[in-house]
């Protein structure tokens, strides 16, 4: 039976943790915590990020994690709790899920995403504009 993303979004969001802007402002800084930006490179460019952020492409993620790809990031490998975003919570949604069924323990994402976090009154690092 074919499902539309809305009907992926609230199976994902059954069995994932949402965590509320203003909990997320205050796990900021904790250095047990990693925020994931999912969002694409230009997005990033264009509105900014949450200061210290790590970013990983959507359509990178599943290589990312898995400790058995050639392109593993050591960072998902850390004993750290993983709170993705991206614009809206939509991306995010469906990455925790997907994060979570790849065996990654304490993954949740920010409800809301960065325009929450942004309409939250928090803190925004714009990158460097791209040479060339």
């Amino acid at each position: 039976m074919k499902k539309g993303y809305k009907a992926l979004l609230e199976e994902a969001n059954a069995v994932i943790e949402t965590v509320p802007v203003d909990q997320a402002l205050r796990l900021h800084g904790d250095d047990g915590v990693v925020f994931v930006d999912l969002r694409d490179p230009r997005e990033i460019q264009r509105e900014g990020r949450i200061p210290g952020s790590f970013s990983c492409p959507r359509g990178m993620l599943e290589f990312w994690i898995d400790p058995d790809s050639p392109y593993a990031k050591p960072v998902f490998q850390e004993p750290k709790r993983f709170l993705f975003y991206c614009a809206s919570g939509w991306r995010s949604a469906l990455a925790a899920r997907t994060a979570q069924e790849m065996g990654l323990e304490k993954v949740a994402h920010v409800g809301g995403g960065f325009t929450a976090w942004k309409n939250g009154g928090g803190a925004v690092e714009v990158p460097e504009p791209k040479k060339g």
